[in-house]
């Protein structure tokens, strides 16, 4: 089984639609992918009646939601979470006007530093999807003011850069919380991201945190085998994916490149709830 269950489309910051990703997920032999996208659930309905002529492959129906710690950021993933439910919607809409506060913020701060760009062209780039960094970045490339997207978040739009700013915050036990009140799976992602690693996992592990992103983009060896001590010690499902975005070979690796054991996802499925199966089967009818 190839799993890869972190993967983002144009309904948030990646550069391909639902279908777009679907369809490149069976050419590339994947069985199970998750669409997780930032903060948003627009894309999963797409997503899973595209899938309907591909038996080959499963689309579990994900979300990626950022959350706040005083060192920096925590992102949780939440596999199969029941996207209708009105009070997450609810939540979502808050966020999602957040982020584009933030970003207007974000420009006025470039244009501040004589790095101007159009918000405009800022929300052309994100299209239907939420506004996000990721579009900033790639306004600053088009105007010339940086190199790479990675020099962007490095120098300007990072968490301490001269032209960040802070959005609705929320903590990574509420996140927790909420995926589990719509009847999902809550999932740490890419833990070597979080600097109190060891220090928080407990706490979430008692908030009902069930797995944890072992198998990551380009994590080496050793870094795997550290994560599975830790999540073998708090009694977390190892998960895995590429936090894919179709950013190109320079900036990312290709989706399908980091996967998850089998054994976790055939877990997943075993804990998914009934209802939120069922809304898979109903957005997946011909």
């Amino acid at each position: 089984m190839k799993a890869d269950l972190h993967v983002h489309t144009t309904a948030s910051d990646g550069k391909l639609t639902p279908r777009e990703i679907v369809e490149l997920a069976v050419r590339k032999n994947i069985d199970v992918i998750s669409i997780t996208d930032h903060d948003t659930v627009e894309g999963l309905g797409e997503a899973l009646a595209a899938a309907v002529v591909y038996p080959s492959l499963s689309v579990i129906p994900g979300i990626e939601i950022s959350t706040d710690v005083p060192s920096g950021e925590v992102h949780m993933l939440g596999y199969f979470i029941d996207f209708t439910d009105k009070d997450f919607l609810k939540k979502l809409n808050v966020m999602r006007s957040s982020r584009e506060q933030r970003a207007r913020a974000m420009v006025k701060k470039l244009a501040d530093l004589g790095m101007p760009v159009k918000w405009t062209r800022v929300c052309e780039l994100a299209g239907e999807g939420t506004v996000g960094r990721p579009h900033i970045a790639e306004a600053l490339l088009e105007a010339g003011y940086i190199t790479s997207f990675k020099e962007a978040f490095n120098k300007y739009i990072g968490k301490n850069g001269p032209a960040y700013a802070d959005r609705f915050k929320i903590f990574p036990v509420d996140a927790v919380q909420m995926i589990l009140a719509a009847k999902g799976i809550p999932v740490l992602a890419h833990p070597t991201f979080v600097s109190d690693l060891k220090a928080l996992l407990p706490t979430l592990k008692k908030a009902g945190l069930v797995g944890m992103e072992v198998y990551y983009n380009n994590y080496t060896d050793d870094v795997i085998r550290d994560l599975a001590g830790l999540a073998g010690k708090n009694n977390l499902i190892m998960t895995g994916g590429t936090d894919y975005h179709a950013f190109g070979e320079d900036a990312e690796v290709m989706l399908g490149e980091a996967l998850a054991p089998a054994d976790s996802v055939r877990r997943l499925y075993t804990m998914a709830d009934k209802y939120c199966l069922g809304l898979i089967e109903k957005y997946s009818q011909p």
